[in-house]
């Protein structure tokens, strides 16, 4: 620990010091004696013991994330469930199910769920619904994976160069991205590189590719890729789930073929997309991620990589080791969970505090190039329902889960809770992603029920309506949402007002999900973007409301 006097001066007390290398530096203060330290919304707090200290996070100097995600909207797509053209039949060894039936969640016979139902959603029934998803302002397409796989959620990969036949072709992702482009979308594929399907054409434990896989020699060529403890039955797998056998991604020849010259990264990249969410970021070594930025960044430098990260990603420790996500040479974004769980904490509690000390820390601990780039959910296919959240009725397995839904009253409480969630996930720094059929009201609980089909045949209008709203006012506002600055205003208990600020242009958003009303005052005319209600001087906040306000002549 190093200490350093501070010097008097007339504007109270300073010092100035230079950082030489990037990481993380933590600092306190100490006055007479007494540690001033980090306290809530990151304020100083006088602590004799175990003092909290702030964070400072000293990142490379040239270190740029893509401007094309600031600013924009996300829309994340499970591709067996969002549309189906019709035009792929479902192959011998998968079952083929109704659209809109329950997705299987039952074991089979070998005790095990087998993922292998399928609802025969395709590329093709995304580019038929591209127009939709423009009307709701999404600038990005981000795919749950769509390479060839046993599984219906494809996180077994079996092919990381071929395009599941269920899905389409390379020809229809072409497509796909060409017909996004016109749109002013981009498209995000979903890499997984840090475990591979048991049933692949790397590891082949069922038999099912002409290739020699690392399951049936130690002759073959992907052997390297894999740890095996007695070979060829006991082998280091994710989380233990032999279907998911995982990488050593020290491997010279596997790290060739993910971001070699020819390799996975650079041959998509070449499709046309503008980037990857990586699975499991924190269980991919930082030497292969400063590798993956390398390879993705000479490809193109405009490429986005996103990490699946559900913690405060600028200083997480996994495995016994801090984490170099955001110090420059590793990621431009992660997804948001701290910011998700502590919207869902504020709309169940009805206090703001967590949530304001949440907005704080990522202020204070990310790179601003990277906050700005934060993917914003409130739920993904490994979360329950945001909808279903809200409207809060717990269930204890996942037979009642199959059952469980909201009454007409849950609902319609849910819907306006959702409501709330939203103006916050679209105004808060960071970049919304709304997990398909959100806007839509769908409900389900934890995996396979988060995972139903979109429900095409009745839409709600009047949610589709209200975000098609959020969708316009983040683009007419786009310079202050894509890095503006963000001001707490008035907070108490459920009531929490902020601004965001880009030069001369500032919206203010107000949520007051509390009983009591306030008045807020200012000076001029302000229109609130939702309603379109104009403002003179001052405004009623009434119990249970939200509003975006902007100055207008």
């Amino acid at each position: 620990m190093n200490y350093y006097q501070m010097v008097r001066t007339e504007y109270g007390w300073t010092v100035s010091l230079r950082f030489h290398e990037v990481g993380l530096y933590f600092y306190y203060f100490m006055v007479g004696g007494t540690n001033l330290c980090c306290g809530k919304r990151r304020v100083g707090e006088f602590m004799q013991y175990n003092p909290r200290p702030w964070q400072i996070t000293v990142y490379e100097e040239d270190y740029r994330t893509p401007d094309w995600l600031k600013g924009g909207i996300i829309y994340q797509i499970f591709p067996d469930r969002f549309r189906s053209s019709g035009m792929r039949e479902i192959p011998e060894g998968k079952i083929g199910r109704k659209w809109g039936e329950l997705p299987y969640f039952r074991p089979g016979e070998n005790g095990k769920v087998l993922n292998n139902d399928f609802f025969g959603g395709d590329l093709n029934g995304v580019i038929e619904k591209l127009d939709y998803l423009h009307s709701l302002g999404v600038t990005v397409l981000y795919f749950n994976p769509i390479f060839e796989a046993y599984s219906n959620h494809r996180y077994d990969t079996g092919n990381y160069l071929k395009i599941d036949p269920l899905l389409g072709t390379e020809q229809d992702l072409d497509r796909l991205i060409a017909e996004a482009k016109k749109r002013g979308m981009r498209v995000i594929l979903d890499g997984v590189f840090n475990h591979t399907g048991s049933d692949s054409l790397y590891f082949n434990r069922e038999g099912r590719y002409p290739s020699v896989g690392a399951y049936q020699s130690t002759q073959s060529p992907y052997y390297e890729w894999y740890t095996f403890h007695s070979f060829p039955d006991s082998y280091e797998s994710w989380w233990g789930i032999l279907t998911l056998p995982a990488v050593n991604e020290s491997s010279p020849s596997y790290q060739e073929f993910i971001l070699g010259e020819n390799g996975v990264i650079k041959t998509w990249l070449r499709h046309g997309i503008g980037g990857y969410r990586l699975d499991v970021a924190d269980e991919l070594p930082d030497f292969f991620l400063k590798k993956l930025r390398k390879a993705v960044k000479e490809e193109n430098p405009d490429a986005v990589i996103i990490g699946e990260v559900w913690e405060d990603a600028s200083n997480k420790i996994a495995y016994g080791e801090r984490r170099e996500y955001f110090q420059g040479a590793e990621l431009d974004s992660v997804m948001n969970y701290p910011l998700k769980d502590a919207i869902i904490g504020f709309l169940r509690s009805g206090n703001a505090d967590l949530l304001r000390d949440t907005v704080a820390t990522l202020i204070d601990n990310y790179p601003a190039q990277s906050l700005h780039s934060l993917m914003n959910i409130l739920g993904t296919h490994d979360t329950a329902r945001i909808l279903t959240v809200l409207g809060g009725k717990q269930c204890s397995d996942k037979e009642e889960m199959a059952v469980t839904r909201l009454s007409g009253e849950e609902k319609t409480r849910a819907r306006h809770l959702l409501k709330l969630a939203a103006v916050l996930q679209f105004t808060l720094p960071g970049v919304p992603c709304i997990y398909y059929g959100d806007e839509n009201g769908m409900e389900g609980y934890s995996d396979p029920f988060c995972r139903g089909c979109y429900d095409w045949e009745h839409p709600d209008k009047e949610l589709n309506d209200f975000y098609r709203s959020l969708g316009r006012i983040r683009h007419t506002f786009s310079a202050v949402f894509r890095q503006g600055e963000y001001r707490e205003i008035f907070a108490d208990g459920g009531c929490l007002v902020f601004e965001r600020r880009a030069g001369k242009k500032s919206v203010y958003v107000y949520v007051n999900h509390s009983g009591r009303r306030y008045r807020i005052s200012f000076r001029g005319k302000f229109r609130e973007y939702l309603g379109g209600e104009l403002y003179l001087d001052a405004l009623e906040l009434e119990p249970n409301r939200f509003g975006i306000l902007a100055k207008t002549k």
